[in-house]
């Protein structure tokens, strides 16, 4: 098989040796090429212009190199794969992909052919979470070289002082029939698993499940939101004073005042928001389930 294979060099770990990796690959029966890149917004150009010559479509990035080729990636309809190398790497933590680059080139060579849903809100696609508020001042704050500095704690720090200069907003949420109208200062939509390095968007959530996963957070002390990030990082936080949760395939969200929209970790959109999942859009390469595992197929 034909690997394309594309670096975003402008991620957190784009720099890394990858000759052992390829090397991984040639071992496992691959046929590998490389593209590398220190301007992201091109990587949707390159693998249209060598997706032909490949069988398989691997990543090498971060979430938002992920989610910059995700239109892309739709159209083409090829095996994709990962090779995380960015700061939260959170589609690959919900895959259960390894950071490490040699084990990461073990699941491509040898894993298994996984569909998963996509989510997308007002036609921008992401794969992990959209958020508005909190999260969302977060993603326009953080810098290149915050990331590259404090890694995951750069979310962190970025939510703590979000979190200080929180301006509440009022938002309609309707899910299917039901319809609900919040004080909030956070709404997150998943459709993955993880977000905003390891946090998990809900207990249950997955991302071949064909439902997205909404929680609204409200207007607390400072003390009151500290208490509650122990349960939000677990995603156990369904049911808390202060936190509305709802499911659904098709979700829509108005606001008092338009409000940016983060998709992975970028802006790429404001409200008024329809939320929207397209069950079983791709096609990744996950690790296969040890025999074990009572959810092993």
């Amino acid at each position: 098989m034909r690997a394309l294979i594309v670096v975003n060099q402008r991620c957190r770990h784009g720099d890394s040796d990858l000759e052992p990796f390829l090397e991984r690959l040639r071992a496992g029966g691959l046929v590998p090429r490389l593209c590398v890149t220190d301007r992201p917004e091109t990587i949707p150009a390159l693998l249209e212009q060598h997706a032909a010559e490949a069988d398989i479509l691997v990543l090498a990035g971060g979430d938002g190199t992920i989610n910059a080729a995700a239109a892309t990636l739709l159209a083409l309809r090829r095996p994709v794969a990962i090779l995380p190398l960015g700061t939260a790497n959170d589609l690959a933590r919900t895959l259960g992909i390894p950071a490490d680059p040699l084990a990461a080139a073990e699941v491509i060579a040898a894993g298994r052919p996984m569909p998963i849903d996509l989510g997308e809100v007002n036609d921008r696609f992401f794969f992990n979470v959209a958020s508005i508020g909190v999260a969302a001042q977060v993603s326009q704050d953080a810098t290149p070289e915050g990331k590259r500095r404090l890694g995951v704690l750069n979310y962190a720090a970025g939510a703590a002082r979000a979190l200080r200069g929180a301006r509440p907003f009022r938002a309609r949420i309707a899910a299917g029939a039901r319809v609900v109208s919040v004080s909030t200062v956070q709404i997150s939509v998943g459709n993955g698993r993880y977000y905003g390095g390891g946090m998990a968007i809900a207990d249950e959530a997955a991302i071949d499940d064909s439902l997205l996963n909404l929680y609204s957070l409200a207007p607390q002390s400072l003390l009151r939101h500290a208490l509650l990030l122990p349960l939000l990082r677990a995603g156990r936080h369904g049911g808390r004073r202060g936190v509305l949760t709802l499911t659904g395939s098709d979700i829509r969200v108005t606001t008092d005042r338009p409000l940016p929209v983060s998709t992975d970790g970028e802006i790429t959109t404001h409200t008024p928001a329809h939320f929207r999942v397209r069950p079983r859009a791709l096609t990744v390469m996950a690790p296969k389930p040890r025999e074990s595992s009572p959810h092993a197929a």
